[in-house]
């Protein structure tokens, strides 16, 4: 095996881990709506909490790599990530607890997600990098789908604060891996590099400000997505009369596995037809396929999953397309405020997205509502059919 190849699957192994609590409260989204008396607002509230607190602690954890080595703040934010799940496990009690220990998990994962990239492009040839980096985008949702399979598995045989509890080792897990498998590394340009990130010469790029409003839309619908998938098929079920094969966890679980084929098959076509062109051509496709996947909660248990699937690998498709794009467009010294800014858009849009979704949900009749159930999952396509339509029309007038 090549260095690049065994530093791959050694990073993508460690995002994996990392990941492990991930999905715990998705995962016990129905359980704790109903001991915690939480409304769909509040419910998204502290779902969207994971992601304010990545998008608060991105800036600096990742736009500090230009300084220092990557590896470094890999490391310790995997340990804050085990204690914002363990806290979350032991001592939330409803809203604002609840809340506050996602965003600390959050704010672990600011550290490890674009720096554990970083990790692996400050030491593979630029050259080799598009599948690396296409293969550690896809580990993502390899931990989201580990993360779901523990809690659901655990969640059967213990007290959901126990299941939470055992979850926090994986992050730590992870650090291990990262301490024992890498080597330090200087990052280039380390000395004229400031400790906080500078945005203005990373959106003086067109292309580098192009993708970040991109990922932005992306994760807008995908973390929406991933916050309420376990709960809609919960409520999918509620309307069938026949028993499904698969518990809610099970399903959602391999229902985001295949983001890994998704991922990684859509950056190889973006490379064949264009990556500007695939990822509007996905957009598209997601942008439209949320409203029949809200749709679906009537259908038969197994057809609304084939559909839910459907809509989820549209969605990936375009995920390594959007991060390879972002690495190479980015000039190497500014490389890490780059994966600041693009992180901070996507993250930042992964925190308002549960919380729209669950006000929809409020406001269009409830969690036990399939029309509102529909109107919610259509709002997590709107920012990347108006991004697609952007796109489209600066390509036809440069025409």
């Amino acid at each position: 095996m090549s260095p690049s190849a065994r530093l791959t699957l050694l990073m993508c192994a460690a995002e994996t881990l990392g990941m492990t609590g991930f999905a715990a409260y998705p995962s016990f989204l129905p359980l704790l709506t109903g001991a915690w008396q939480l409304s769909g607002a509040e419910a998204g509230l502290i779902g969207g909490a994971f992601f304010f607190g990545y998008m608060v602690a991105v800036p600096f954890l990742s736009g500090v790599t230009d300084r220092i080595d990557a590896r470094v703040v890999y490391m310790a934010s995997c340990v804050l990530m085990a204690g914002g799940t363990l806290g979350f496990a032991l001592l939330a009690r409803g809203v604002w607890s609840g809340a506050f220990f996602q965003a600390l998990c959050g704010a672990g994962l600011a550290g490890c997600y674009m720096p554990g990239l970083r990790v692996l492009t400050d030491r593979v040839s630029t050259d080799l990098s598009n599948r690396p980096i296409a293969f550690y985008t896809a580990s993502f949702g390899i931990g989201t789908s580990l993360s779901l399979l523990l809690a659901g598995a655990l969640g059967n045989l213990m007290d959901w604060r126990i299941a939470i509890a055992l979850m926090a080792v994986g992050p730590l897990l992870a650090a291990v891996i990262v301490f024992a498998g890498t080597a330090p590394h200087a990052p280039p340009g380390a000395a004229d590099a400031h400790w906080l990130p500078r945005f203005g010469p990373v959106l003086a790029h067109p292309r580098v400000r192009q993708l970040v409003t991109g990922y932005a839309v992306h994760c807008w619908e995908l973390f929406g997505l991933r916050s309420w998938m376990v709960a809609f098929i919960a409520f999918a079920y509620g309307l069938s009369s026949a028993q499904a094969a698969l518990s809610p966890t099970e399903a959602a679980a391999l229902i985001n596995l295949l983001g890994l084929p998704a991922s990684i098959l859509g950056n190889e076509m973006a490379g064949r037809v264009g990556r500007r062109r695939w990822i509007v051509a996905m957009m598209i496709a997601s942008g439209l396929l949320c409203w029949l996947a809200g749709a679906s909660a009537a259908l038969p248990w197994w057809l609304m999953l084939c559909v839910l699937a459907l809509y989820n690998t549209a969605v990936m498709a375009d995920s390594a397309s959007l991060t390879a794009g972002l690495v190479h467009a980015a000039p190497a010294a500014q490389r890490g405020a780059a994966m600041a800014l693009y992180s901070l858009g996507g993250f930042g849009a992964g925190f308002i997205a549960p919380l729209v979704f669950g006000s929809v949900l409020d406001l269009s009749g409830g969690i036990t509502s399939p029309v509102a159930w529909t109107f919610a999952c259509g709002t997590l396509g709107i920012g990347c059919l108006l991004w697609a339509l952007s796109a489209l029309r600066r390509t036809a007038r440069a025409a």
